[in-house]
């Protein structure tokens, strides 16, 4: 089983720029046609957030098409940057969307995995939170799973990054606290999958692997200083592939999505290393 991961699009309005330089429904019809062409070709697709700029409903149309080009199922989670009922309304085909309002959030089966899709966003506010409601159904949900693996995907990551800016606007210390004594309960859970700060970044949580996804777009600049400035960087874009097999968990790699010298043969035709 192979689930894709991407994460912070900020998708514009047709024609605008991101912090007037970076043209993100360009970007992400290019990692659209990368994962297209992989081999195998992933289950799904899990999208972990900040999927718009601002949240407004031309910015979702806007998504709406480019995505039409997708030819994978694909999962979409909210983040700061978004607003769930533009989201809806441009997306009313998607029921997963609709489950569980005013919070998206929501479960689904790829393979043998079970995804639990939680919703992070505070309504106005970069930071995000999780409320007593959403934690009860996580629970609720994971109660359900037992016996399967399991990955939780939310756009806040429940770590400090040590990228100060960022980490002034994660999820709160009370949210991560009890996500974390929930986590711990149930040892099949794989991984929890996060966007928000635009890089891959691996670190322990509760008694599994927390992780976050690079952008197809801009990535934020990593920069570990205290009181680093905020800023992003056009480094190669990127998403995530998790490739579970029952025998070996949860194994993931980072693809670059821009075309790039090769591949080019270890060997010669006969057998023997290529000096």
């Amino acid at each position: 089983m192979l689930l894709a991961q991407i994460s912070d699009l900020h998708v514009k309005r047709p024609g605008a720029l991101a912090y007037r330089r970076v043209d993100t429904g360009a970007a992400l019809t290019r990692c659209i046609e990368r994962l297209n062409a992989l081999a195998p070709r992933p289950d799904a697709v899990v999208i972990t957030g900040d999927l718009v700029d601002v949240g407004s409903v031309e910015e979702y149309q806007h998504l709406h098409a480019r995505l039409a080009s997708l030819e994978l199922p694909f999962y979409l989670l909210v983040g700061n940057h978004d607003e769930r009922n533009a989201l809806r309304q441009v997306f009313p085909e998607y029921a997963y969307l609709q489950q569980n309002a005013p919070f998206v959030q929501y479960t689904v089966d790829v393979g043998p995995l079970r995804l639990v899709a939680l919703d992070s966003q505070t309504p106005g506010q970069s930071g995000g939170t999780l409320c007593e409601a959403r934690l009860v159904w996580l629970e609720v949900q994971l109660e359900a799973a037992r016996g399967m693996p399991v990955v939780i995907a939310l756009h806040h990551p429940p770590f400090a990054s040590g990228i100060g800016h960022m980490d002034r606007q994660g999820l709160d210390s009370g949210s991560t606290e009890r996500l974390a004594a929930i986590v711990r309960r149930f040892d099949n859970i794989e991984r929890v999958i996060c966007g928000h700060v635009h890089r891959p970044i691996f670190t322990r949580f509760a008694g599994t692997i927390a992780s976050s996804a690079p952008s197809p777009a801009h990535q934020v600049e990593l920069d570990l200083r205290e009181n680093a400035p905020p800023a992003f960087r056009l480094e190669p874009p990127a998403f995530a592939l998790h490739q579970f097999h029952p025998a070996t968990g949860l194994v993931t790699h980072h693809a670059y999505i821009d075309a790039s010298e090769g591949p080019y043969p270890f060997y010669e035709p006969d057998g023997k290393l290529i000096e």
